[in-house]
């Protein structure tokens, strides 16, 4: 009973306390509240503890807050640093950027191409390269995603090839990641006569992704990956081992690296940079993904017949299967034609029609000295699809009179060669150039290369040396 009438008693003096206000006139002199207001603390050290605990973890707390506001890409009230990374979220998840830092972005080559990128025509051309791009894009983010890699690389192609798949480099690099020749062992490409899988949107990427994960395992940053990836692993390895250093920057600034090497990444960083904040900058990067499906086909096909019969693109089609060098399919049951996801039906209608061709066809009656490789160069093919067409068909023992079968590219007919006597106008001359044949003079003069070989008294097969001396036909 006693211990709760003083409980009562200290309540009740503590909330006078409380409740005074300093500019109304206080029941008891200022000395007393003194007194009592540190009677009531030292009376409950545990409760002032507890209050300053609480006030300490509130500020704690709220001192973290710029930094998860800066990851959820809202602007800070801090003040900025002196290089700005202001970095929006193209997608629902945070996008992983590997090389937006303050030494990239502080660099004054990256500045240099972020100036030319953001200018009136840097952007345009920027816009072009994206437009062509997204037909390619979807599955590179798909296979970056899939491999856990940063999003920077979906967009190397911007300056190895402009995403134009068919873009050849005079070094003879080709495709969106500009493989050459000597590196594509590795990643299931192969090259022959009728296609060339370099400009295959779908083994190129995963060759390049796994050749730029490979080569950042060994060398351990990204900057010296993309490096390695312009200038070769080994040119880089041995500029690291030479100086002992593996800092991009340090080695661009003493130029240890090549020159085209040391523009790569900078030029890279500044198209990053403009892609992070599309809409500062009006980049369109929120398209609609666009869908597509690979399937075998029971047959050749010619990709222009295949899109004249279904309503597809002719030009779509034939970015979707660059690498159909004659834009005809293989005689390959492992390969895949890729095709718009919104015409399936309309395609598989078309290859059920047992009655329809889809590949034309030119037939040539075999004379006197033709050869597989002659009639390939004049129908514009190449030997292994004329032998594909005409099974059993042998170079060495073609046969007068015989019919050959040859797929026809494109959509007229090459020039018709006349079988005619020889004119009274073979009156003028011609000095052979390296590589011309007399089926390559019969196409320029449009008159029979027999009758072109006859006229000079040599045969058909007979070589034609460079510089000689030609009768041929005046073109009037």
């Amino acid at each position: 009973m006693g211990g709760n009438l003083l409980r009562r008693k200290v309540l009740k003096r503590n909330r006078k306390f409380i409740n005074h206000k300093p500019h109304e006139p206080s029941v008891r002199n200022h000395s007393v509240i003194h007194n009592d207001k540190y009677r009531f603390i030292n009376q409950k050290p545990s409760s002032y503890l507890f209050v300053w605990f609480v006030v300490k973890i509130f500020l704690l707390t709220y001192s973290v807050l710029p930094i998860s506001a800066q990851e959820n890409g809202r602007p800070l009230r801090s003040v900025e640093p002196e290089v700005s990374v202001n970095i929006e979220n193209t997608s629902n998840n945070s996008v992983n950027w590997a090389l937006l830092n303050e030494e990239a972005l502080a660099s004054p080559l990256t500045q240099q191409y972020i100036s030319q990128y953001t200018s009136r025509s840097g952007l345009n051309a920027l816009r072009v390269m994206l437009d062509r791009g997204q037909i390619y894009l979807p599955f590179i983010k798909k296979e970056i995603i899939k491999r856990g890699l940063p999003m920077d690389l979906a967009y190397l192609p911007v300056i190895e090839s402009g995403f134009q798949v068919t873009t050849k480099s005079r070094s003879g690099a080709a495709g969106l990641w500009q493989f050459m020749m000597n590196s594509i062992a590795p990643f299931d490409m192969k090259v022959s006569e009728v296609i060339d899988e370099r400009c295959d949107f779908i083994k190129s990427t995963k060759g390049a992704l796994q050749k730029l994960e490979n080569e950042y395992r060994r060398l351990g940053n990204w900057e010296l990956t993309l490096a390695a990836y312009n200038s070769g692993l080994g040119a880089v390895t041995k500029t690291i081992q030479k100086t002992d250093n593996k800092n991009y920057w340090e080695l661009s600034s003493q130029n240890e690296l090549k020159r085209e090497t040391i523009n790569f990444v900078p030029k890279l960083t500044a198209v990053i940079y403009i892609i992070s904040q599309p809409r500062k900058y009006g980049i369109n990067i929120w398209r609609d993904p666009f869908e597509w499906e690979a399937i075998t086909l029971p047959r050749q096909v010619s990709i222009d017949l295949l899109a004249d019969e279904t309503g597809i693109n002719r030009d779509l089609l034939r970015r979707m299967n660059a690498e159909l060098l004659f834009g005809i399919t293989p005689l390959d049951s492992n390969y895949k034609l890729k095709i718009p996801a919104s015409h399936i039906e309309q395609v598989q209608a078309v290859l059920d029609r047992k009655d329809l061709r889809l590949i034309r066809y030119h037939y040539h009656i075999v004379h006197n000295g033709d050869t597989l490789w002659s009639i390939s160069r004049h129908f514009n093919t190449t030997i292994a699809m004329i032998e594909q067409h005409n099974p059993g068909l042998h170079g060495r023992y073609l046969k007068i009179g015989e019919t050959i079968i040859i797929p026809a590219f494109g959509d007229a007919p090459p020039p018709p060669v006349r079988s005619v006597t020889v004119p009274q106008n073979y009156t003028g001359t011609h000095i052979v150039q390296k590589g011309e044949t007399f089926w390559s003079l019969g196409r320029m003069y449009n008159v029979d290369p027999q009758v072109l070989a006859e006229s000079n008294g040599m045969r058909m097969n007979e070589i034609l040396r460079e510089g000689r001396t030609i009768k041929v036909p005046i073109i009037e």
